[in-house]
């Protein structure tokens, strides 16, 4: 899969800040993704010591898995919230050059534009990776929202700075919410309708859940 080199990972907290900062400026918050067949997820562990990052491609609409790729590395970035791209996504990367199937979207664990400089680990890898992308974060970072019904598809918007960031978003009634937000080239409200249609009994998307199992993940 074809990666683009967008920025070093290898920066104190200061300069990854001013990467996002500047990159966020480049996230595509429009667009409707059609004719899609493959869908993936992504998912980061941190078993023994390493970062672990799983990648499993799916096909549209059964959901069958086509593709998985896992890939470890040593971590070498601390965990600074606002910062996990920084700390996750250098192993993504390089699951990611494995794959031999392009997916049309992507649902990543984690934060899109819901973010305090608008560049989440969703939106960084949609950039690198240039494909419509989802951030599907199961807690909130920045923003607030109103309480969400309990019915399954009930979502309050994720208010930060008067802007509507994301959506509170229940995937199955009763269950916790999920925090989902634009990663790169997709609308908010295909956005919402994407994770529901890829929820299939669980809380989570089923190319994220089976990440998610893949990575070994707690999280």
């Amino acid at each position: 899969m074809e990666i683009r080199e967008l920025n070093r990972w290898d920066a104190s907290p200061g300069e990854a800040r001013a990467i996002q900062s500047a990159l966020g400026q480049n996230v595509i918050r429009v667009g409707n993704p059609s004719n899609v067949r493959r869908v993936a997820g992504i998912d980061v562990a941190f078993p023994g010591g390493v970062t672990r990052a799983a990648v499993v491609v799916a096909a549209w609409p059964d959901l069958v898995p086509l593709e998985s790729a896992v890939a470890d590395k040593p971590v070498t970035f601390p965990y600074v919230p606002g910062l996990l791209s920084f700390r996750e996504a250098p192993a993504i990367v390089d699951a990611c050059r494995t794959l031999t199937l392009v997916p049309d979207l992507v649902i990543v664990d984690g934060q899109g534009i819901a973010h305090p400089r608008g560049l989440g680990i969703a939106s960084h890898i949609g950039l690198i990776l240039d494909v419509p992308t989802i951030g599907c974060a199961k807690s909130l970072l920045v923003g607030e929202h109103a309480p969400v019904d309990q019915e399954r598809g009930a979502w309050t918007p994720i208010i930060h700075r008067a802007t509507i960031i994301g959506a509170a978003l229940r995937t199955r009634t009763r269950a916790k919410p999920v925090y989902v937000s634009v990663g790169h080239r997709i609308g908010f409200e295909p956005m919402i309708r994407w994770v529901l249609e890829l929820c299939r009994g669980y809380r989570l998307p089923e190319p994220q859940r089976r990440a998610h199992v893949a990575a070994g993940s707690s999280r």
